[in-house]
């Protein structure tokens, strides 16, 4: 039986529903019988071709093109064929079936199946393929995804640049001065009777604090492109009618929150993904907070206590309160109770900007409070909230995107974060009067299997033959 890697696969290539053209995309190896089962013919490789696709009994399912991309110059690696055919969902399911079915065909010259093991494709197995066939590696694969799901313009970019290798070109580059530094350590612990000092000869001191200084670049880059990706939650918290579903209206640019004035209108969380200079920011209007025994009724308790749910998962909390009740002093206390719920259920290292809204109906016995306490502004009219989008992005981190910025996932930076963290194991060790070697070797090796989580372009076990390939060390 095939493995289930090698078996060839089938699938609908276009997205669900209606459209003027979709594709059923069929990968494996040789595909010849299966082409001329289909389309009667031969057909010119990488050429498309106009012909009748036919069901089992010759009468045509649709007219179309048919492409042939024979390995491995094809998307998976393998040979690839393309039926593509109006785009009608009970269409493209009948192609599929006609696929399948001409699969299982008896070949009259072998007496055996026309493609053995032909099945449906799992979800992401086509790319799988690609990457399996060293089309692309893992990082160019998990490009093809962010660049269908990118939700802004800058996020679509940096996923195409993702996908054309310029991530896996740094991260590559890091590698390869990382094996470099491996082979050093390695050959003098492997081979101390050749009485050479690699360390020393190749500046070993040097080479490591170059090679953090450029991981130090790729980490700054990796963590604004993993920003651009997958942005951050901001809550808007705050007491029943100071305007939270208002700002939200605001900042979306649109009336997604209904807004009166009768405190307690919110009473559940409503969520809505914005974008300020290309950074996703997915914010969260939630219901009014007082007191447990002053809500109104079950409902708002319920929508109390998702609010505080929903903060606790922020990564940014906008406290909102009313200008025009600042000096009240039942609305200084409830804003009291807040801050003290907002200092014990937050981690310390989540922002809370205090944001005083409704200056617009503010008066003269209701001055703004100092800048250092936070930004003023009027949902209403929109007054500060320029101000308020740029402070967004500082408490995001993000910073101005620098030309070629790739898109870069959470788990990027965490494996860079390991590898700067053994790096500098290695530099303490390196330092010492006296260097364990055998330790120093062992740090190298955990950084570049950290670094290699993110391509998985290098096997550790290749390091000898690295050593004797660069080193004339063998006699």
């Amino acid at each position: 039986m095939l493995a289930r890697h090698t078996q060839p696969i089938v699938a609908i290539a276009t997205a669900p529903g209606r459209g003027a053209v979709g594709i059923v995309r069929v990968s494996g190896q040789g595909l010849d019988g299966l082409v001329h089962a289909l389309c009667g013919h031969p057909l010119t490789p990488r050429k498309a071709t106009y012909l009748p696709l036919r069901d089992s009994d010759g009468q045509p399912i649709d007219h179309g093109l048919a492409i042939h991309f024979p390995a491995p110059h094809s998307y998976t690696g393998e040979d690839v064929l393309e039926l593509q055919a109006h785009g009608g969902p009970v269409l493209l399911q009948l192609l599929l079936a006609r696929c399948l079915e001409a699969a299982a065909q008896t070949d009259s010259a072998t007496g055996l199946p026309v493609l053995p093991g032909l099945r449906v494709a799992e979800p992401g197995e086509f790319t799988q393929r690609a990457f399996l066939n060293d089309k692309m590696d893992l990082a160019q694969a998990e490009a093809v995804a962010d660049l269908i799901d990118a939700s802004t313009e800058a996020a679509a970019r940096s996923a195409t640049r993702s996908l054309s290798g310029a991530f896996s070109q740094e991260v590559n580059t890091l590698l390869a001065a990382l094996v470099h530094l491996r082979m050093l350590v390695e050959a003098t612990l492997d081979f101390p009777e050749e009485d050479i000092d690699f360390l020393q000869r190749a500046d070993a001191t040097g080479q490591l604090a170059r090679l953090q200084q450029q991981l130090a670049t790729v980490q700054q880059r990796t963590r604004q492109g993993a920003l651009l990706r997958e942005g951050i939650t901001v809550v808007i918290a705050g007491q029943p009618n100071a305007g939270k579903s208002s700002l939200l209206n605001a900042l979306a640019g649109a009336e997604l929150a209904i807004v009166t004035p009768i405190a307690g209108t919110t009473r559940d969380k409503l969520t809505q993904t914005i974008q300020i200079d290309g950074v996703p920011l997915h914010v969260v209007d939630t219901a009014g907070l007082r007191h447990h025994d002053d809500a109104a009724d079950a409902v708002e308790q319920i929508g109390i206590a998702r609010a505080w749910d929903a903060i606790e998962r922020a990564d940014a909390v906008l406290f909102l309160h009313d200008l025009t009740r600042a000096n009240a002093p039942e609305y200084i206390a409830g804003d009291a109770d807040i801050t003290r719920a907002l200092a014990e259920k937050l981690l310390k290292n989540v922002p809370v900007i205090d944001i005083w809204n409704k200056s617009d109906a503010a008066t003269a016995q209701t001055p703004p409070p100092h800048a250092s306490q936070g930004l003023v502004l009027s949902a209403k009219t929109g007054a500060g909230l320029a101000d308020l989008r740029q402070r967004l992005l500082a408490v995001a981190g993000w910073q101005a995107a620098p030309e070629g910025l790739y898109l870069a996932r959470a788990r990027h930076v965490q494996a860079l974060q390991q590898v700067a963290s053994h790096l500098d194991q290695s530099a303490a060790l390196l330092a010492s009067a006296m260097p364990a070697l055998d330790l120093l070797a062992e740090e190298l090796r955990l950084a570049q299997n950290a670094l290699n989580q993110i391509t998985g372009s290098f096997d550790a076990d290749d390091l000898l033959g690295e050593i004797f390939s660069r080193f004339c060390i063998g006699k």
